[in-house]
């Protein structure tokens, strides 16, 4: 089947208002400059866009000039981050790498006529299942199998109907398709991603990318929380089992694990970075708002005027910290009694802010309970219009050392270098 190729490496980047394109493929030029190649995906949601009161173009357009400014003469990528049917018509002309999602239609069951034939076609998920690099093989009853296939083949038929549609208006050679299953309460297990998998070959999506929910918490702007032994065998059995699926299926050679919310997940980077090196996989991983936080950061830290916009950002979102968390409850845990007073903030050094808000956790200042509020607050940013937009140009230098280092410091070198 025809498809475009994305290449083994690829880092999802945020850049909610369409400034820090430069900032951002400047990290993966200082990648390549150390023999890895990496590929930038820039990632913006529906969401996201109604929020800001952007439209889709303005992300490509930024990652155009940005390609253009630098010279970049290796792929790029432009994502349609989480997209469903109602959402993915503005998309169409400026995406070439489609997340499609399909959380919620997770758990739908599937009517019994569907999941009969299902398998029927597909005999050997049930038994002693041999994974190479899974040392225990699966053993399924035919229920379990039922059971699973009930739970993911409306979601799948989903994922089916949205890549057509997409297929039908542009070149089915011109996109990347990604499924997303990563917005629903229960983690997949290996046996659950193998029948999803097989379920996707049977509908003809030829997925480059497919993001699991993996176990523990993958909160917005934070370190994971959760069992990191557990977390590495189910990331490497997953892997195993995509392995497997691209010959069993014939899937594309190119699908991989993608990570979402994994900006800041420090502590299973070195997980994710043994079994790369062990399996020879690849991996797709999202760090969407890093950046956001990072403009704040290099507002504090060029002072006056732009440390007082960040103070005054942080009182409206703490004001607002209800409405503003309610749409990303599933993926934040902050504790009121741990955010500062407004009039504790307003009263802080540029260095005190910037230690509150950088993900530095051998800094004791650093307050993960307010860094998470100032995540979900870029809709106050938004509100402000130019004023925001003029501040960062006026404290750009600031503002794009942080962008380029927090991603290559922080998230590439742990992970690719």
């Amino acid at each position: 089947m025809k498809f475009l190729a994305l290449g083994k490496y690829s880092l999802g980047v945020g850049d909610r208002f369409a400034h820090q394109a430069k900032a951002q493929l400047q990290t993966f030029i200082l990648a390549v400059g150390q023999g890895v190649e990496i590929i930038p995906v820039w990632n913006k949601s529906n969401r996201e866009h109604v929020t800001i009161g952007s439209a889709p173009a303005s992300t490509r357009a930024a990652a155009d000039k940005a390609v253009e400014t630098l010279k970049w003469r290796k792929p790029y990528h432009v994502d349609a981050d989480h997209i469903r049917l109602d959402t993915v018509e503005p998309f169409l002309p400026h995406a070439d790498f489609f997340t499609i999602d399909v959380a919620d239609c997770i758990g739908k069951p599937a009517d019994d006529g569907s999941t009969a034939r299902f398998l029927e076609r597909h005999p050997e998920l049930i038994g002693k299942v041999l994974i190479p690099d899974i040392p225990e093989p699966f053993r399924t009853e035919r229920a379990q199998v039922e059971k699973i296939a009930k739970k993911y083949l409306l979601a799948v038929a989903e994922a089916g109907k949205i890549y057509r549609h997409i297929s039908e208006k542009k070149d089915a050679g011109s996109f990347i398709t990604e499924v997303s299953m990563d917005e629903t309460d229960q983690p997949q297990t290996a046996p659950e991603l193998l029948v999803i998998l097989a379920a996707l070959a049977d509908e003809g999506v030829p997925l480059q990318t497919i993001a699991p929910k993996f176990t523990g918490r993958f909160n917005k702007g934070v370190d994971y929380v959760g069992d990191l032994a557990k977390f590495e065998k189910e990331f490497s059995d997953d892997v195993a089992v995509i392995a497997f699926a691209i010959k069993q299926y014939r899937l594309p050679a190119t699908l991989k694990l993608s990570v979402h919310s994994g900006s800041d997940k420090f502590s299973i980077y070195g997980s994710i970075r043994r079994t790369l090196k062990r399996s020879g996989a690849g991996l797709h991983l999202k760090t969407a708002g890093t950046t956001w936080l990072e403009e704040l950061i290099g507002l504090a830290e060029a002072g006056n005027s732009g440390l007082a916009l960040a103070k005054e950002i942080y009182t409206a979102t703490l004001e607002h910290r209800d409405e503003l968390c309610a749409p990303y409850a599933s993926v934040i845990d902050i504790d009121a009694a741990k955010l500062p007073a407004a009039e504790a903030v307003n009263c802080w050094s540029s260095q005190q802010f910037v230690s509150a808000v950088r993900h530095d956790q051998t800094n004791t200042d650093f307050n993960p309970h307010l860094r998470q509020l100032l995540h979900v607050g870029y809709k106050i940013a938004a509100k402000m219009g130019t004023r925001y937009l003029s501040a960062l140009e006026e404290c750009d230098q600031a503002v794009s050392r942080n962008v380029t280092l927090n991603l290559y410091e922080r998230h590439i070198k742990p992970l690719f270098l």
